[in-house]
């Protein structure tokens, strides 16, 4: 079992940059694949960006691909994500997850892990 913290959230104006970090418990960081996914108010929870165990896969959603980019420290037990050229509609709760399974996960139900979130907001 893993537990995940992220933390880096904040305000920001349009067309800042934050960059967030999910830190995770336990030894075995390095055979979690790992997610990040966010959840704007009255809408469903949506897939960001994603990578795999070692590091060498990741996949992004259409939305931020090009803007943000996820990497790991297995060496750390981290995970994050540099997010650039933020928009307003980029505005929600950011959640990273932890999965078991092995590839880039895209789908909420494939990761048995989640933090607790941190609050992002982007002013126009």
């Amino acid at each position: 079992q893993v537990q995940l913290v992220e933390s880096g959230g904040g305000l920001v104006q349009a067309g800042g940059s934050l960059r967030l970090s999910c830190a995770a418990s336990g030894r075995t960081f390095s055979s979690y694949a790992m997610g990040w996914f966010r959840q704007a108010p009255g809408k469903e929870r949506e897939f960001v960006a994603a990578i795999s165990r070692s590091g060498g896969r990741t996949y992004y959603a259409d939305s931020v691909k090009g803007r943000f980019t996820i990497s790991r420290d297995n060496a750390e037990n981290t995970v994050y994500l540099q997010m650039n050229s933020l928009a307003p509609e980029d505005t929600a709760v950011y959640y990273c997850a932890a999965s078991n399974r092995i590839g880039v996960l895209r789908a909420p139900y494939e990761y048995a892990y989640w933090g607790q979130g941190t609050q992002v907001t982007v002013s126009s």
